[in-house]
């Protein structure tokens, strides 16, 4: 399929499709003619890509990831232990920063009360 049948089948645009290719998390066949032509596995493929981004990954951590990845049914679980450990690692991170922002948002609802006209 070309590039604007895969971008409407796996709900993206085909500016994302091209920006994940030059990610090198999808590696679409070339035609002589240049245009990109991708499987049906690509569609998948795509998916995860949307979810491990929704989870808060980079591209870069995605490329390195996405093989160690078992896709069932939408779900994705990882199959490599040592993968297990960093996505942790990152979830921790993740809290770390939600920590941050509650208590700058607690900082604020106090100058925000402290107001004369509040």
């Amino acid at each position: 399929m070309r590039i604007g049948e895969l971008a409407r089948r796996a709900g993206v645009t085909e500016r994302a499709l091209r920006y994940y290719e030059e990610q090198g998390l999808l590696r679409p066949e070339r035609r002589p003619s240049g245009y990109r032509v991708y499987g049906d596995a690509d569609v998948a493929a795509v998916r995860r890509i949307r979810v491990l981004l929704a989870a808060g990954l980079s591209t870069a951590q995605i490329t390195q990831v996405l093989p160690c990845m078992l896709d069932d049914d939408g779900v994705l679980a990882p199959l490599c232990p040592e993968l297990v450990d960093a996505l942790v690692e990152h979830r921790n991170k993740i809290g770390e920063a939600i920590d941050e922002l509650e208590a700058t948002r607690a900082n604020l609802d106090t100058i925000i009360g402290g107001r004369a006209d509040a």
